[in-house]
């Protein structure tokens, strides 16, 4: 990612998350969310509410926070320290994101359809912003080191399904209002948007030297 497109990328989704943010108390906002659980809710049956136990799992702190150590003594193994630094950076941002915005917003959570409500804030969700920075910059990883297009191109749809499931299964449970994982998304577009900025500022800083 080019340092304009990443500038561009970083202020778009910046902007989108503090109009949402701005809106989340409006009747609008809460129209739209209580209609979007609604019409999820009315799909529900056994087998749908086990599918989605198991893949909101996926975005779990406990299963990231296991995998990101297996990740990264992967990648140092490998000799691919560059990659290793770059998912360290972005789930610390991640983390310190998720938990200063969920104090700064202080949403209660809606009444959950299945489980137990979570202990902490709803807004936004860190289960979409953490699935989104881990598994696109993994994706990003292999991505980048297959040389055949199509299968970069199902790298990409694999973990963009993946992502979109977990938030999706955020909602089904009841657990979070669709605007908290929306919010949660774009939370992740920044930082990743701000990160890969750096990174090409750093580099060109580098060529100049």
């Amino acid at each position: 990612m080019g340092l304009i497109v990443g500038i561009t990328w970083t202020l778009t989704a910046l902007i989108l998350f503090a109009g949402l943010a701005v809106a989340l108390s409006s009747d609008g906002i809460q129209t739209f969310d209580a209609a979007i659980r609604l019409s999820i809710h009315r799909w529900a049956s056994p087998t749908l509410t086990e599918l989605a136990q198991k893949v909101t799992v996926l975005g779990s702190v406990t299963f990231l926070g296991a995998t990101f150590v297996i990740a990264i003594a992967g990648f140092l193994i490998a000799g691919w320290r560059e990659s290793a630094v770059a998912l360290t950076w972005t789930m610390a941002g991640a983390v310190l994101l998720e938990n200063g915005m969920k104090y700064a917003f202080h949403r209660v959570r809606p009444e959950p359809f299945f489980g137990t409500e979570p202990d902490t804030y709803s807004f936004p969700s860190g289960h979409a912003l953490f699935s989104l920075c881990f598994y696109c910059v993994l994706a990003n990883v292999f991505a980048g080191r297959i040389q055949g297009g199509f299968a970069r191109a199902a790298i990409w749809t694999v973990t963009g399904a993946l992502i979109a499931a977990i938030g999706v299964s955020r909602v089904y449970l009841g657990v979070h209002y669709p605007t908290d994982v929306i919010g949660g998304y774009l939370a992740a577009a920044f930082w990743l948007g701000a990160s890969a900025s750096i990174r090409s500022l750093r580099n060109m800083q580098k060529e100049e030297e």
